[in-house]
């Protein structure tokens, strides 16, 4: 179990659910009970409102911890049973039926916290699992080449029992440098599986490949044949948005956009999206007769080209509104390449109120000096 906070407010248990603090369950609990037995005296009759106080663990049950749950349960049992004695009712079966009934009903409402927290903490077990996994086979950042810096941050979703899809890689070949950002469809560790797919592939394909479209062709292919495995496995196949990006000293940037969001350039003060065909997903090449194709566009020497997957452009406000992503980036324009990623990532936490729904990757590159 995790320990209270500082100010008793509140704890979390082993599967990192937000529990109620101990204070606030004792003064809750204490504060139900009072109202309930002063209600049972105003009343003036034999109705046992008394018993109303077995619905306070079940609640717990759903929000607590198991020792708070067991408490209030110890101390329900307690209030009815000296209820009971000072306002026994009619016939001694009476009387143990409504004692019977209360410990029963305690020890299963125990019994069912004790389930949830149990399968709480194995989902955040395999969650632990499935982060430490994907941060071994991401690059760790920042990565610097001879022809770029990119800076960025990768952080899994919060809310969710698993992490998404999220991947990205930097290889400096004898072609330039080489970047893939993108995003497989569904979490968990299977969609991590096809990440690791698509990763291997880059791995290999942008040091083989002289054209950039045939590390995305190479990329195409991996998704296949995970595609094909994960149905003799019994899985369901997936799809992965991704940009493929190379850059050369002097030259301007390459792009193959696989269905993954534009990328934004800053420079000189002003957000732009750069305008890339949006392509077919990975995985999905064979439902169409289009051609991946290469674009070029121009990256200023002290221009920043930002790359984001959808966990900042899908988050959302009280209201359901998306973050404006280049409203967003227009005021953080001005920031250091190294330091814009956790600003953009920032604004659009404060944004959504801290909650997140996709794991969040934010990558921002500038030619090397």
């Amino acid at each position: 179990m995790g320990g209270a906070d500082a100010d008793g407010s509140a704890e979390r248990d082993d599967g990192g659910t937000r529990a109620p603090g101990n204070r606030a369950v004792v003064l809750g609990v204490l504060a139900s009970t009072a109202v309930v037995l002063l209600a049972q005296a105003a009343s003036g009759t034999s109705a046992r409102l008394v018993l109303l106080l077995v619905f306070l663990p079940a609640l717990l049950a759903g929000l607590g911890t198991v020792a708070q749950t067991v408490a209030a349960s110890v101390w329900v049992a307690g209030v009815v049973a000296v209820s009971t004695v000072l306002f026994p009712p009619s016939s001694l079966a009476a009387r143990v039926g409504t004692l019977v009934g209360v410990v029963g009903a305690e020890a299963a409402v125990v019994g069912l916290c004790t389930r949830r927290v149990r399968r709480e903490r194995e989902l955040f077990r395999m969650r632990q699992t499935a982060v430490a996994l994907q941060r071994q086979l991401l690059r760790p950042l920042p990565v610097l080449t001879p022809d770029v810096q990119l800076y960025g941050l990768y952080r899994p979703v919060e809310e969710d029992a698993l992490v998404g899809g999220d991947l990205y890689d930097v290889a400096d070949t004898p072609y330039g440098t080489r970047v893939l950002v993108g995003d497989v469809q569904g979490k968990g560790l299977p969609a991590i599986g096809a990440g690791f797919a698509v990763l291997s592939a880059f791995r290999e394909a942008a040091f083989r490949e002289p054209a950039l479209t045939g590390v995305a062709d190479a990329l195409e292919a991996a998704v296949e044949r995970h595609n094909a495995y994960a149905v003799q496995g019994g899985e369901s196949e997936r799809f992965v948005t991704a940009t493929v990006l190379g850059v050369e000293r002097g030259a301007d940037v390459q792009a193959v956009n696989c269905g993954h969001l534009a990328p934004y350039l800053l420079h000189g003060g002003r957000v732009e999206a750069v305008p890339l065909p949006a392509g077919v997903p990975l995985g999905l090449a064979e439902l169409t007769d289009e051609v991946r194709t290469v674009r070029w566009f121009a990256l200023p020497e002290d221009g920043v080209l930002v790359l984001l997957t959808d966990g900042i452009t899908e988050a959302q406000d009280a209201t359901g509104a998306f973050y404006p992503v280049e409203r967003g980036l227009a005021a953080l324009a001005t920031a250091p390449a190294a330091l814009l990623p956790e600003a953009l990532d920032r604004e659009a936490r404060r944004w959504s109120g801290g909650r997140s729904r996709d794991d969040v990757t934010a990558l921002s590159l500038h030619r090397a000096p």
